[in-house]
């Protein structure tokens, strides 16, 4: 039961829900999600880690960056249904219609030039 009450808590707020639906095209750099929700680095970085502590995201780092992608295959069947459920739901969501677009301008960035949150690297 902790592990669906996590991920309740998780889908909760609308900065996450976005996050998630934005990792819907694949992994992002910390960087990316920063720029996307136009939060503070240290705001992102704990939805992020919330999303992860329920399985939602998997991370990885590559020397200062850190780049989060959806759950894959292998997670928990609670996780893979939430993360359907989240896809389903949001897919025709007009709140997300201009991050699907900024988006896109963000993934062409240079993960260095998008948010300074690398800044000195």
């Amino acid at each position: 039961m902790r592990a669906l009450l996590d991920i309740a808590r998780a889908l909760g707020d609308p900065a996450r829900l976005r996050v998630l639906a934005a990792l819907r095209g694949g992994e992002l750099c910390l960087c990316h999600c920063i720029a996307l929700l136009g939060l503070s680095p240290s705001t992102v970085s704990k939805h992020l880690d919330i999303l992860h502590r329920a399985g939602l995201v998997e991370r990885r780092k590559a020397g200062r960056w850190c780049y989060f992608r959806l759950a894959g295959r292998d997670a928990p069947p609670a996780v893979r249904g939430a993360l359907r459920w989240v896809a389903t739901a949001l897919r025709t969501a007009a709140e997300l219609r201009a991050d699907r677009a900024r988006l896109a301008r963000l993934r062409r960035a240079d993960p260095r030039a998008v948010a300074g949150c690398y800044k000195g690297s």
